[in-house]
């Protein structure tokens, strides 16, 4: 049986264009990839000439969508939108196209639009009709599946994961090892919905118990300035800001990090938290998305419902003044991102699903 899996650009710096691009090694050759542009690329890159170039290349991806599934013998469909009106448009008329030629469809929602979320639960009919057509659909947290049962979706919903990309753990020891805690890493879109103030917060009552501890704050954002402005105006030294980071540069920050922290409002499932235990690292996180489903509270670190500073410094203290069990949570989570989160077993997982549709 073959898969078209319908994708933005996986080229993109974006959450499901990079899942894909992260997972295309480990598919098999029955696997094809169908990959279009987002409005918000188009935007972007040709600001000028947005509108017309918007229609013209739907339309291409249309027919291009029609060409794929005609020459690959009309294989099962897998769509990737995001929980929110414009996506869920666009890809209804993917979903359309293909029960038209009569593949079978599997719809993957990534992100949830809180807001879009909201009135659909006031109003069921919001999500249309269409998408009860599908066979089956994929989510990242039990919460979303319950959503989806709730809107009237009566076939299988399965629950998956984001991943860790195998070539990130290259050459990266297979222990780490904790002498002494030394430095927080938040690493995460630059956003107050990320909970980069409250980790500001949390470190700064840390520091005034271990002078010698550092922050490194790596990603981009909107809120990025504001959080520099804020640690400067506080007079909370020690914190560096990287910007974004890739590659090796990402790599080193994993490995030189002790302890991650991502006091997040909200969340599907955050990739860097899988990254974080993939290399060792105990986490420090809230209940939210996908990781209620499987955080095992100390065991993996610390899920937290406060969004108080002195909730975060107490648990990371507990850490910070006992290696052994840093390094017990260490060990565990990183077998358990090696097992359950790899791309290489996430690509192998989400075939198999597919062909037993």
């Amino acid at each position: 049986m073959r898969i078209l899996i319908n994708t933005p650009l996986i080229t993109i710096p974006a959450g499901v264009s990079n899942h894909y691009l992260g997972l295309k090694p480990y598919f098999s050759t029955n696997v094809i990839y169908n990959q279009y542009l987002t409005n918000n690329y188009i935007k972007l890159k040709f600001p000028r000439i947005y509108k017309p170039l918007r229609i013209l290349t739907f339309i291409y991806d249309i027919l291009k969508f029609i060409f794929l599934l005609i020459l690959n013998g009309f294989p099962l469909v897998l769509l990737n939108p995001s929980f929110g009106y414009r996506a869920l448009h666009r890809d209804e008329i993917f979903l359309k196209i293909a029960k038209f030629f009569g593949c079978k469809v599997v719809v993957f929602i990534h992100g949830w639009d809180k807001h879009y979320l909201e009135d659909v639960i006031l109003n069921p009919r919001k999500f249309r009709s269409a998408w009860k057509n599908a066979n089956a659909f994929f989510v990242l947290a039990k919460e979303f599946k319950e959503y989806l049962e709730q809107f009237g979706i009566k076939v299988p919903v399965y629950l998956t994961s984001t991943k860790v990309n195998d070539k990130l753990l290259t050459g990266v020891p297979e222990v780490k090892e904790f002498c002494k805690i030394s430095n927080l890493l938040f690493l995460a879109r630059i956003e107050k919905a990320k909970g980069i103030f409250t980790a500001i917060d949390t470190f700064a009552l840390l520091r005034e118990k271990f002078p010698d501890l550092k922050l490194r704050v790596v990603g981009s954002g909107v809120m990025l300035e504001a959080a520099k402005k804020y640690a400067n105006e506080n007079e909370i030294d020690n914190i560096t800001f990287t910007g974004p980071l890739s590659g090796d540069e990402l790599k080193r920050e994993y490995i030189n990090a002790d302890i991650y922290i991502l006091p997040s409002l909200s969340e599907g499932m955050p990739t860097t938290v899988l990254e974080a235990m993939a290399f060792g690292l105990p986490v420090i996180t809230r209940p939210v998305g996908g990781l209620i489903d499987f955080f095992k509270n100390e065991k993996m670190g610390y899920m937290i419902e406060s969004l108080e500073p002195d909730k975060y410094a107490d648990k990371i203290e507990i850490l910070i003044k006992n290696i052994k069990k840093t390094q017990e949570i260490s060990s565990y989570n990183k077998a358990y991102a090696m097992k359950h989160f790899m791309a290489s077993n996430v690509a192998k997982q989400l075939e198999g699903i597919l062909k037993l549709i």
